[in-house]
C-alpha cells in the first residue's frame, strides 16, 4: 500500500468520525433542550436495565426514592428513550474512534504524530464516557454539563488536527501565497472570539438551569426577563463575530481562485456564521424554542471547526514539508 493510499483511507475514516461527533453534539443538544438529561437516571444501564422501559409499570414501585432526580418526577418514556439513543450514538462514536486509531497504525513509522494524535482522541473519548456517567451521578449539575461539552469541543479540535496532519502532502500543494499575511492573524483572532462567544453561551445555558430550578419558571417565553447581563453582551458580541468572519470570507474570495479548497471552506464559514446569528435571533425573539437550541449549539461548534481547519490548513500549507514527492501525491477528492 502506498503512502497516498494510507492517507486516503485515514482521511475517509477521520472525516466520518468527525461528522459523527458533530451529530452527537446535535443529539446532546436535543437531550438538554428537551429536558431528557435524566431520562436514564443511572449509567451505563437505564433504570437498571440494558433495554430501557417503555411504561411505568416496568419500573420498581420505589423508583421515586431509588433514582436520583425522580423524587417528584414521573417516568417519561420519550425522555428516557431520547437519552438512551444519545448513549447509543455515543457508543457508535467510540467504535469509529477506535477504527480511526486502527487506521493510524501505519503512521507510527510514516508520521508518528498522526498516531499519537489519534491515540489522544481515543483516550479523550474514553474520558468523555466516564465524564458522562459523572454528569448523570451529579443530577445534571450545570458545571458538569459544561465540562462535558468542553471535552467534546477538544475531541473535535484533535480530530481536525489529526486529519490535517495526515494530509500534509495534499495541504502542502494548496497554494496560499496570494493571501495577505494578516489573514492568518485575523483568523487566529476569530478563533479566540468564537471561543469567547461559546463560553458566554454556556454561561447563559447555566443561567437558564438556575432560573428553571430555583424559580420553577418553566415557560420559555419568560426566560429572557430573568437573564443576567452576559446574555446582552453575548447578543451584541455577535456583530463582532459577523464582521470579523465576513472580512475573512472576503479576503479568501478575493485572493484565491474559484474552486480553491480554502475558498470553499471560507464560503461555508460565512454561511455558518449567518445561520448561527439567525438562530440566535429566533431564540431571543421567539421565546427560546426547544428545536432551535441544539441547532444553535451545533452551528457554533461548526463555525469554530471551520475556522480551526482553515488555520491548520494554512499552517501546514505554509510550513510542512511533504512526506513524499508532491508530484506523485494523489489529488484530493
Amino acid at each position: 500500500m502506498t503512502d497516498s493510499d494510507i492517507a486516503t483511507r485515514f482521511r475517509r475514516i477521520g472525516l466520518i468520525t468527525l461528522a459523527a461527533v458533530y451529530f452527537l453534539i446535535l443529539v446532546g443538544g436535543v437531550v438538554r433542550a428537551s429536558g431528557a438529561g435524566m431520562g436514564c437516571p443511572d449509567w451505563p444501564t437505564c433504570f437498571g436495565r440494558l433495554i430501557p422501559p417503555t411504561e411505568e409499570s416496568q419500573l420498581p414501585p420505589d423508583y421515586h426514592e431509588k433514582y436520583i432526580g425522580y423524587g417528584d418526577t414521573q417516568f417519561n418514556p420519550v425522555k428516557t428513550w431520547t437519552e438512551y439513543l444519545n448513549r447509543l450514538v455515543g457508543v457508535g462514536i467510540g467504535l469509529l474512534v477506535f477504527m480511526t486509531l486502527w487506521r493510524s497504525l501505519p503512521y507510527r513509522k510514516l508520521d508518528p504524530p498522526v498516531f499519537q494524535l489519534a491515540l489522544a482522541v481515543f483516550l479523550l473519548v474514553g474520558f468523555q464516557g466516564w465524564l458522562g456517567s459523572r454528569v448523570v451521578a451529579s443530577d445534571l449539575r450545570p458545571a458538569m454539563i459544561t465540562a462535558h461539552m468542553v471535552t467534546a469541543f477538544l475531541i473535535v479540535m484533535l480530530l481536525i488536527h489529526t486529519v490535517c496532519r495526515s494530509q500534509r502532502q495534499l495541504l502542502w500543494r494548496v497554494d496560499t501565497a496570494a493571501l495577505p499575511p494578516k489573514v492568518r492573524a485575523v483568523l487566529l483572532a476569530a478563533l479566540g472570539l468564537s471561543l469567547l462567544q461559546i463560553a458566554m453561551g454556556t454561561q447563559i445555558r447555566e443561567a437558564i438551569d438556575g432560573i428553571t430550578n430555583a424559580n420553577e419558571i418553566l415557560e420559555r417565553d419568560v426566560w429572557r426577563e430573568h437573564f443576567p447581563i452576559i446574555f446582552y453582551v453575548h447578543r451584541s458580541f455577535s456583530s463582532v463575530i459577523l464582521f470579523t468572519n465576513l472580512w475573512l470570507v472576503w479576503n479568501f474570495a478575493r485572493h484565491l481562485d474559484s474552486g480553491h479548497l480554502l475558498r470553499r471552506f471560507a464560503y461555508a464559514l460565512g454561511g455558518l456564521v449567518v445561520a448561527a446569528i439567525l438562530t440566535g435571533v429566533s431564540l431571543d425573539r421567539l421565546g427560546f424554542p426547544a428545536l432551535v437550541q441544539p441547532v444553535h449549539l451545533l452551528l457554533a461548534n461548526l463555525i469554530f471547526g471551520c475556522q480551526f481547519f482553515l488555520f491548520t490548513a494554512l499552517r501546514y500549507g505554509d510550513n510542512a514539508a511533504p512526506l513524499a514527492d508532491p508530484a506523485t501525491a494523489k489529488a484530493p477528492g
